[in-house]
């Protein structure tokens, strides 16, 4: 009950960490409930089926899951005789799925989903489609369409396939996407078996036809029904996924680190501003441990009621996010906000988690409080950096300094979020480190302004220097927001600069023939332009006794297979591998592999050579004609054509790009997502931290309101108190934004090199110096605003009602 009371008699002091926690589980909450909303479901053209039979799965080089190994056909037949004999079984159809693509009026069809857009015909009755004219296809040159491409029964339609546009006659329409084919046509564009799916009889039972299936299929793979069926995703959609989750994952992460960083500030700030009534409580008995219990209980509270309206906004906010994402085409096809309990679980957790911890530092502090401080003033204890907080402040600094040194090695995929952490820690070290610097950076800030015979800059250097550590406090929010605001923006302008520069020296002389509105290049393009690097891409299964995976039985390696036409590669019999990729696998030159290709087909190869790694040249390539005999559906890479050679875009779905526009336009395919990403990172953290710098202002100038009545005591008037904290304000925030700049600098030059090495080219540190003024103003002008507004209301109280006895006296 004395906790309740406290909080409610104190409601001013907590209100700040009140509305921290309802930020930061709202923000929470919100990306929980996203998360949750995209996982994976299962597809239409599935729904029809009771389960679906897989293959085998195979493991990346590091062990953990990947693609599934398909069957070859000679494998497949006697497992699809055996599952359509399982007793409530209608079928077993083998689905196939392959690139296919309608041309129309010179322009192939829009169709996120055309490389697995080709079907045999039996695969519409897993959904099931039903055929509302024409008839099954027969022949070859026969194909059955979804109603909705407007092609009429008897018309000849012209589709791109992966040697290139080809004749058909649609013999009939379904009333669902796709392009269905005889199952001969299917099977010879993909021979390997990667999904059996059974159709059930009316009212079977598929607990009995799963336990069947297990059975017939034994340790030959797998069974999967129900939810289960959602692993099969279109590529595209798992793009899109892919791209949603690391967005939402990255506001999360940093919802997350503000609100804990924001919280434990303003909880540090309100509880060293209660020390006289600590005191107090200390003359007339209260332990230690009650005291601790009491700032424990106090957080707790807080972090409920804030976790509590932080679900409900966080839950309100939901379509807004979605909108946002959806805009962005970061979104599965049809996803609709589902709201479970797991996230709002989640977000209340956090928030009392993080109010608890963050309390939990004030309350070690306040136990330390003696009863004698009840006759102090609460501001005069406390003054400078204590061993402990040398140590923590100096430790992180230096962990911050060797991650931003590994920025600069990481790797390409890991660069970002080795600047991120780098810049996290670094901002933590600056708030731990700001009161041993605080007063002498107070001193030579207002320095210029002591001899004008005024008072308010001689006030604000002594509040600076007597009271370091409250200082710090209203600088750490600053910092954050600042600090975030010059990294996100700094990285994209960086990178603008160094991809499209990079890529450009790559490839400079050449012409880039690039797939337009289609998947890949078709045989048909490659034809077109017969010289330059055309590489046909493959997934492959390799099974190696030394490599990383050989602990693991029956485990095959999945990895990207380049066939290449190059006649340094193009060499029959033969594999050419980096040296990581060797080494991964256990493979030495001259050494034989058994490779098994999409076919289910087995090849064994010589290991010609082991060279240094090179993503131009790929990590596992063999002859091109390899590839495609075992892959009759892989579609090709961009075709790189030098310049003494003419490139050719007749064939449909071409373009055409020099070095500089090919530089631009690869550079451009993800700029848009990294640059709303990091727009909407910095509106989360600087709008975060604004809300904190305010919060944190009025509760300061809430605790100074006895000073207030001194000075105006002293003659003092209202335009003079507010210039007074206006100076102080604007002080700290320079103080803030600084150290907020300063700490990115090494994360950021860090991210700079790495780049120039990477790209082989000449890459500076660039800032973004709109953003980075929007953010100080922004920050600079929410905490004016709140210090004025609460100095306001304090002076013209005292104004009117006098200035009280107490404020001339040391008491409370």
């Amino acid at each position: 009950m004395l906790i309740l009371a406290n909080v409610r008699e104190r409601w001013s002091g907590f209100l700040g960490a009140f509305v921290a926690v309802l930020v930061g589980v709202a923000l929470i909450t919100t990306t929980l409930v996203i998360y949750d909303s995209a996982r994976a479901k299962v597809q239409p053209r599935y729904e029809g089926t009771a389960a679906l039979v897989l293959p085998k799965q195979a493991v990346d080089t590091d062990g953990s899951p990947e693609d599934r190994m398909p069957w070859s056909r000679t494998e497949a037949e006697p497992l699809v005789s055996g599952l359509t004999k399982i007793p409530g079984v209608a079928d077993a159809v083998v689905d196939r799925s392959f690139y296919a693509q309608a041309i129309k009026n010179g322009t192939p069809v829009t169709d996120e989903g055309a490389d697995e857009s080709g079907h045999g015909f039996a695969s519409a009755r897993m959904a099931p489609y039903r055929l509302v004219s024409g008839r099954a296809p027969v022949t070859a040159n026969e194909v059955v369409v979804d109603r909705d491409l407007g092609a009429a029964v008897g018309s000849e339609l012209t589709v791109n396939i992966t040697k290139g546009r080809e004749q058909f006659r649609v013999v009939g329409t379904v009333d669902g996407p796709g392009y269905y084919f005889s199952e001969q046509f299917a099977a010879r564009h993909q021979p390997g078996v990667a999904t059996i799916a059974l159709i059930p009889d009316k009212g079977a039972d598929t607990g009995v036809i799963v336990s069947g299936a297990k059975k017939v299929i034994g340790d030959h793979g797998s069974v999967v029904s129900g939810d289960g069926r959602s692993e099969l995703q279109p590529e595209y959609i798992e793009h899109k996924r892919f791209l949603g989750v690391q967005l939402i994952s990255a506001m999360a992460l940093l919802g997350l680190f503000t609100t804990v960083f924001v919280v434990a500030s303003m909880l540090v700030l309100s509880t060293g501003m209660r020390r006289r009534e600590i005191g107090l409580l200390r003359t007339i008995g209260a332990s230690p441990q009650q005291i601790r219990h009491m700032i424990l209980g106090e957080a707790a509270v807080v972090g409920l009621a804030g976790s509590i309206a932080g679900c409900l906004a966080g839950m309100a906010a939901t379509p807004l996010l979605l909108s946002i994402l959806k805009g962005l085409d970061v979104t599965p096809p049809g996803m609709e906000i589902t709201v479970a309990a797991w996230p709002l679980l989640t977000g209340s957790l956090v928030g009392i988690g993080v109010s608890v911890i963050g309390a939990w530092s004030a309350g070690r502090k306040a136990t330390k409080v003696a009863p004698i401080e009840a006759l102090l003033d609460s501001r005069s204890a406390n003054k400078g950096m204590g061993r402990g907080r040398w140590t923590a402040g100096l430790s992180v600094l230096g962990l911050g300094a060797l991650l931003a040194i590994g920025t600069a090695t990481s790797t390409a995929d890991n660069r970002v979020n080795m600047a991120i952490f780098a810049t996290m820690t670094l901002i933590v070290a600056a708030a731990l480190l700001t009161p041993a610097f605080i007063g002498p950076a107070g001193r030579f800030l207002t320095a210029p302004f002591q001899r004008g015979g005024k008072a308010a800059p001689v006030l604000i250097r002594a509040e600076l220097v007597a009271n370091p550590r409250r200082a710090a406090s209203l600088v750490a929010p600053v910092i954050a927001a600042v600090g975030f605001a010059v990294l996100l923006s700094g990285m994209v302008s960086t990178m603008r600069i160094a991809y499209p520069a990079g890529e450009a020296l790559k490839v400079a002389g050449q012409t880039i023939v690039t797939p337009d509105g289609t998947p890949g290049n078709t045989d048909e393009v490659v034809a077109d332009n017969p010289v330059g690097k055309a590489a046909l891409p493959t997934r492959a299964f390799v099974e190696t006794k030394n490599g990383k995976n050989s602990e693991q039985p029956g485990a095959s390696t999945v990895l990207d297979v380049l066939g290449s036409r190059d006649a340094k590669w193009n060499k029959q019999g033969e594999a050419v591998l980096g040296k990581k990729t060797a080494g991964d696998l256990g493979l030495k030159q001259g050494q034989k592999v058994p490779v098994r290709f999409t076919d289910g087909a087995t090849v064994t190869l010589r290991v010609s050579q082991v060279l240094p790694d090179d993503p131009a040249r790929g990590d596992f390539v063999v002859a091109r004609d390899l590839v495609r005999a075992h892959d009759p559906d892989a579609l090709t890479d961009d075709i790189f054509v030098p310049g003494d050679a003419k490139a050719s875009a007749a064939a449909p779905g071409v373009a055409l790009h020099d070095a500089a526009a090919y530089a631009l336009a690869d550079y451009n395919t993800d700029a848009k997502l990294t640059e709303s990403l990091a727009m909407i990172l910095i509106v989360i953290a600087v709008g975060y931290s604004v809300i904190a710098v305010a919060n944190s202002m009025a509760m300061a100038a809430h605790g100074r309101r006895r000073d207030f009545e001194v000075m105006k005591s002293a003659g003092g008037t209202v335009r003079q108190l507010l210039f007074t904290s206006a100076g102080e304000t604007a002080l700290v925030i320079v103080i803030g934004a600084a150290l907020g700049v300063l700490v990115t600098l090494p994360p950021l030059a860090g991210m700079a090199a790495g780049l120039s090495e990477a790209t082989s080219s000449d890459v500076g540190l660039h800032l973004n110096s709109g953003v980075v003024i929007v953010a100080i103003t922004g920050t600079l002008m929410a905490a004016l605003l709140a210090g004025a507004a609460v100095t306001v209301g304090y002076g013209a109280f005292s104004f009117h009602h006098g200035t009280p006895l107490h404020a001339l006296s040391p008491g409370m």
